[in-house]
């Protein structure tokens, strides 16, 4: 459901899928990594990794939000500041969205990041 009805952030090596739940439960979060990632233990260290980074986030989301997050081949190259740091806009374009008003399921286009 996050990733066909929420809001989609796109940015250079993620793809960034949020929605706020009904039921007012703790921050949830979802990560798709693909085989065009890499291999088995590039994939792992991915989601490990995109893990640790929502794990650091997690104060800053808001109960009630479900994050499913999609790697991009590129993305096992990234240092680990630069991986927390789009992860952090994506999540932070969401809440601006949200203060906004604009975050219905609409066919809208999705907020693209600075490369």
């Amino acid at each position: 459901m996050v990733v066909r009805r929420g809001v989609r952030v796109v940015g250079p090596h993620f793809v960034t899928y949020l929605r706020d739940n009904t039921e007012g439960l703790p921050p949830r979060f979802g990560f798709i990594v693909a085989k065009n990632v890499g291999n088995a233990v590039r994939r792992n260290r991915m989601r490990r990794r995109l893990k640790a980074a929502c794990f650091g986030l997690l104060p800053s989301v808001h109960p009630g939000t479900d994050v499913v997050i999609r790697a991009l081949p590129a993305a096992h190259e990234l240092d680990w500041p630069v991986l927390q740091a789009e992860v952090g806009q994506a999540l932070q374009s969401f809440e601006r969205r949200k203060a906004a008003g604009t975050t219905g399921s609409g066919h809208r286009r999705p907020e693209r990041l600075p490369s």
